[in-house]
């Protein structure tokens, strides 16, 4: 009965071929027309969902205190110290102009760094730089020390050696924050041109997330640019070569076309926001594509070449592939709505799209393409009788030598899946760019002579307001501070117990055998009320403590480390706090610990993908191949290529980010196209009489 209608359906096809092109075509330029609607974003947050709970952590941060977002420009002097008067007037007018930046709420440096001494019985509270011209030997020594020795400084905005001065602008951004990032990402490099060009001995850098999002926007442009019309002509190129017919690559490009329109359009209508997580979606949507016109054109070519007419081979190579291209469209969309499981947003998108994409594929496979090649005036060789093409004098040798490959296949299957272990799930946010792009290049340098830019982050709550200034709140903030300065990973801690020493040491003289917390709680908010009252405009503390002054916060900055070291060391701080300070008890938050259980909480999710889709396919399979031992056996090229992937990546690499977490689910999505194709040719030739090895 399926046989009939197939047969039908295929006449009908060849019969009305050109009404089959142009209703294609207007169906293509309806929904290819969504494409114009497209969006692409700057913001990186896009990879988080509101289900992660360290990004709801990191959110309710941020209401407490004030937003995270920041660009931190780094200036390295050729003469390797930042303490002349040329580096520190370099800084210093870097600072002003950094003010003008769109959007900035603070500027933090080494030059305007608020710093309190006494005189007489007065606090005064000063930028640490003023007039950098016009300092004296004495002047940049005295700085020198400062800076050097403070605890604030050190490790934050001035390298420990001296070499590298830091500058922080932190901005309240807009709704529409892509057209924000894009006019402070262009303020900032011109002023950074501006100051290479007026001091050229000295270097400059750029980081932050601000940039980032930036950099982003750059990648997923660049991938959608440069990248697909880069697989396109290798799909062409190859597609040639293998067909060896300019019409049926130009049969196969059609094809490409309208399912990319037609996915990318309806993306467009559903207001689909791209990021470089999601970019390749028509990438991974032509190789999907191909598949099923390879398929189709190259038996329709092997039938020509054996003596049938144009018309006929294609009929008899819908009727030979209609129901493997069906099957692989089903099996391969089932492997990428996997990514549903991810915890990522745009990796969810990624799935859906390219699902979507493979059902074009599959439509268009079954009308246009058949269409298409009707109206093309196709010509091949005729194959004569008795030539063994390449491939089966191929399966024959497997056929004949099956027990050695077989051997072969398990043993360097078990090696190499011994090195999944060696894998370690981290992720660093600047080395999701290469080289290629100077925030990478930028960041890398500050990392290694500034500042990690790694920071785990605490709201430390007292027991009422204004109850941060009580000397048992103080002094527990301060054990907590103390116990991470003494952790290895940890480059800086930001507490708010130092400005409290440092006010308690101002306001007795600056007296060295003072700084320490003050005992009394009414002394202290007196203390705190004068600084604030003294600190200059944009200066204040509230990225600090808040409004209420019933809670601060505590910066950790780390090395560099990987996400594992990240996640271990949040561990060890929750148990020193249940051990010794039950009330502070709580994970730590910010963007560092968001990407550090990021692709660990990723790989969780796609591992339950992976399994119910490949679950789910095992059941189609059995049930269309009416047989649970080709189902069971499926399993194994569908999941064996992954795994040792994998297992290759541990010992080569041995790291596994979050774009890495994702990789089972794709090439499980593309594999099971080969699967399914293989084993229908092998059941049809059982059920024409062929026997099976032996």
């Amino acid at each position: 009965m399926i046989s009939i209608l197939l047969d039908r359906y295929t006449n009908a096809v060849l019969r009305y071929r050109w009404p089959v092109i142009m209703i294609a075509t207007l169906i293509m330029l309806l929904t290819g027309a969504g494409a114009l609607f497209i969006g692409v974003t700057n913001d990186y947050r896009i990879m988080f969902s509101e289900e992660n709970p360290q990004y709801a952590d990191f959110k309710a941060l941020e209401n407490i205190f004030s937003t995270s977002n920041m660009a931190l420009i780094a200036i390295a002097p050729k003469g390797g110290s930042v303490f002349t008067r040329e580096a520190l007037g370099a800084l210093e007018e870097l600072t002003e102009a950094a003010w003008r930046t769109p959007h900035s709420r603070r500027v933090d440096s080494l030059t305007n760094y608020t710093h309190s001494r006494a005189e007489g019985d007065d606090l005064i509270v000063e930028p640490l730089v003023d007039d950098a011209r016009s300092l004296s030997d004495a002047d940049l020594a005295r700085i020198r020390k400062i800076a050097l020795e403070s605890r604030d400084l050190p490790g934050r905005l001035v390298s420990r050696e001296g070499h590298v001065a830091g500058l922080a602008v932190t901005f309240v951004l807009p709704d529409d924050m892509d057209a924000a990032v894009v006019s402070i990402n262009d303020y900032l490099n011109a002023i950074l041109e501006k100051a290479g060009a007026r001091y050229p001995e000295i270097a400059y850098y750029l980081s932050g997330d601000v940039i980032s999002n930036r950099t982003f926007s750059v990648a997923t442009y660049n991938d959608f640019v440069y990248l697909a019309p880069i697989v396109f002509v290798m799909i062409v190129v190859i597609s040639t070569l293998l067909l060896r017919s300019f019409l049926g690559t130009f049969s196969i490009i059609v094809v490409i076309g309208f399912v990319i329109f037609n996915t990318m359009g309806i993306a467009g209508w559903l207001g689909t926001v791209f990021s470089p997580t999601n970019a390749g979606v028509p990438t991974i949507v032509m190789a999907t594509c191909v598949a099923h016109s390879i398929h189709i054109i190259t038996t329709t070519l092997l039938g020509m070449g054996h003596g049938l007419d144009k018309d006929a081979a294609i009929a008899e190579s819908l009727r030979s592939n209609a129901w493997p291209v069906f099957l692989t469209s089903i099996t391969t969309a089932i492997g990428f709505l996997s990514l549903n499981y991810s915890d990522s947003p745009p990796a969810r998108i990624l799935g859906n799209l390219v699902a979507l994409g493979v059902l074009w594929a599959f439509v268009y496979s079954m009308t246009l393409l058949p269409a298409v090649l009707s109206v093309l005036p196709l010509r091949t060789r005729r194959i004569p009788s008795g030539k063994s093409p390449f491939f089966v004098r191929f399966g024959a040798f497997v056929v004949k030598r099956r027990a050695f490959l077989l051997c072969f296949v398990v043993i360097l299957t078990a090696v190499l899946i011994t090195g999944i272990p060696r894998n370690e799930l981290t992720d660093r946010w600047a080395h999701y760019f290469d080289e290629r792009y100077r925030f990478r290049r930028d960041s890398d340098f500050i990392f290694d002579n500034l500042n990690s830019m790694n920071f785990l982050e605490y709201a430390l709550k007292a027991e009422r307001e204004g109850g941060i200034t009580e000397p048992e709140y103080l002094k527990k903030v301060e054990a907590f501070a103390n116990w991470y300065r003494e952790q290895p990973e940890v480059s800086h801690v930001q507490a708010f117990t130092d400005i409290m020493k440092r006010l308690n040491k101002n306001m007795h003289g600056d007296d060295p055998a003072h700084y320490r917390l003050p005992n009394d709680p009414k002394l202290a908010a007196q203390y705190l009320l004068l600084y604030e009252f003294s600190l200059p405009f944009g200066m204040d503390l509230n990225d600090r403590i808040d409004v209420a002054k019933s809670t601060t916060r505590m910066s950790v900055m780390v090395h560099n480390r990987s996400s594992k070291d990240q996640r271990e060391l949040d561990e060890r701080a929750k148990a020193w706090l249940r051990a010794n300070i039950p009330e502070f008890a709580s994970e730590a938050s910010g963007i560092t610990m968001i990407f550090a259980h990021l692709s660990l909480r990723n790989i969780h999710g796609m591992l339950r993908g992976t399994i119910i889709a490949m679950l789910i396919i095992s059941l189609l399979l059995i049930w269309v191949f009416k047989s649970v031992r080709l189902g069971l056996i499926s399993l194994v090229p569908n999941f064996l290529p992954a795994a040792m992937t994998f297992g290759l990546w541990g010992y080569m690499v041995g790291q596994v980010d979050f774009a890495g977490s994702l990789m089972t689910a794709i090439a499980f999505g593309i594999i099971v196209d080969d699967t399914i194709h293989f084993m229908s040719r092998y059941q049809k030739a059982r059920r024409m009489g062929f026997p099976a090895p032996g």
